[in-house]
């Protein structure tokens, strides 16, 4: 019988819930902020590529420092920081309150003068938190291991996951929509309350969370240390083609994603309200998944599992970017955030299972830096495709046309993918590292 989650993991589990309604806020508050500073799909997308831009340039150094040092107080440093600065940036849209349009307004507007002092601002705070997040989350997924016991690591997750994605997804965006409709510069200090509250409930958890190292190091060597990470990693046969894998599926999917405030304001014509409904659909997703997916793995195997995830993707892309009915766009992130949620559910777990617990911050950071690294420049190409497209078709053709050509990338990763990741790779990888 698989023993208790016990008080640690759900003191853990509380604040990321937490945290994470406040990113549920912020993630309606600075889209919308950002496209009443700024109409330029091309700014939007570099706004979205400063915060994203630290999970290239520092990941890596992210898991040096994850298995050198106590992951709870990484963690608890991190969420202050990014408390603070969550703050400044409440602080400069109250200042700055009376000089922004309308957000009712926006979907009418197409052309405005970009407010360079606001928008430069954005993107540096954006930029300093995306750092203090790489570190934030390499270090809460490292913990993991040390807080529950190994066969109850499905689990966990999935009750993490499904936590995220109601509090994320589903409670947040309301709530959030409600907070700019009060006053623009609100949600921004409620999200910042969440991420002290998560700090105290970190703080509670007892005990030490430094690695346990098989030599003890004496210096930080950060190019050593990471090439340890590369060469363990590389010379795995499945997490090697899934981590390539994953950096594909989050470049096309950030591409797709880079403009999506301004299709939904053109082409779906939707208010603050119905963009923060949208945002319900990852919840609903996120829930069922996070329910389900260990079942559905054992149901039918972990590889067809990851090709049903792989297969939604241009599926969705297809679908979202032929039509104009918010609805339709609910329905469809709805099982794209499902199958998301089964593909974390086998490869993190996988991930904490087989890697070497000293290995574990470096080898998971090296994973991330290609699986996430990718972010950063999809950010960019979404950005530059449709400030490129709409000098030839027009303004909402131009906004859709990320979704046919993640539709097209889509459909060539699910062929390399599917060949790769099959339920005896994946059987033969956990067999490997139990010994």
């Amino acid at each position: 019988m698989a023993k208790k989650l016990g008080s640690s993991y759900w003191r853990l589990w509380s604040a990321t819930a937490i945290s994470n309604l406040g990113d549920g806020i912020s993630g309606v508050a600075y889209p919308w902020v950002a496209s009443a500073v700024t109409r330029s799909p091309l700014l939007i997308a570099a706004a979205g590529f400063a915060s994203r831009l630290p999970w290239l340039i520092f990941t890596l150094h992210a898991g040096v420092i994850t298995d050198r040092f106590d992951r709870r107080k990484l963690i608890i440093a991190m969420d202050t920081i990014r408390g603070v600065l969550t703050l400044i940036v409440g602080a400069i849209v109250l200042l700055n309150k009376d000089s922004l349009p309308s957000l009712n307004d926006l979907s009418s507007i197409t052309d405005l003068e970009t407010n360079w002092p606001l928008y430069i601002t954005l993107v540096i705070t954006a930029f300093l938190f995306g750092l203090a997040e790489v570190l934030r989350d390499n270090s809460a997924q490292t913990l993991m291991p040390s807080v529950v016991e190994s066969e109850n690591l499905e689990k966990a997750n999935g009750r993490m996951w499904s936590a995220e994605s109601l509090t994320n997804s589903f409670i947040g965006p309301p709530l959030g929509s409600l907070l700019i409709g009060l006053a623009i510069y609100l949600p921004f200090f409620v999200d910042a309350g969440t991420f002290f509250v998560a700090v105290a409930l970190i703080a509670s958890i007892s005990g030490s969370f430094k690695p346990v190292e098989e030599k003890p190091r004496e210096k930080i060597n950060f190019k050593s240390e990471i090439k340890e990470g590369f060469r363990w990693l590389w010379a795995h046969d499945l997490l090697r083609p899934m981590a390539i894998i994953l950096g594909a599926l989050n470049l096309v999917g950030t591409m797709v994603a880079a403009t999506f405030i301004l299709y939904t304001q053109e082409v779906l014509n939707t208010s603050v309200f119905v963009f923060a409904v949208l945002g319900t659909a990852g919840a609903v997703g996120g829930i069922a998944g996070g329910l389900l997916a260990p079942k559905i793995s054992e149901k039918i195997g972990s590889g067809p599992s990851l090709w049903l995830s792989l297969a939604m993707g241009p599926i969705g892309a297809v679908i979202i970017g032929t039509t104009s009915a918010w609805q339709v766009v609910w329905v469809v992130l709805l099982f794209q955030s499902f199958f998301s949620i089964l593909w974390n559910t086998i490869t993190v777990s996988l991930r904490q299972r087989i890697i070497p617990s000293h290995l574990l911050g470096r080898v998971n950071s090296v994973y991330r830096f290609f699986g996430w690294g990718s972010i950063p420049i999809g950010m960019f190409l979404g950005g530059g495709l449709v400030t490129i497209a709409q000098n030839f078709v027009s303004r909402e053709m131009a906004l859709r046309t990320p979704y046919f050509a993640g539709a097209a990338l889509g459909v060539l990763l699910f062929i390399f993918a599917a060949p790769r990741l099959t339920t005896k790779a994946i059987e033969h990888a956990r067999a490997e590292a139990q010994g």
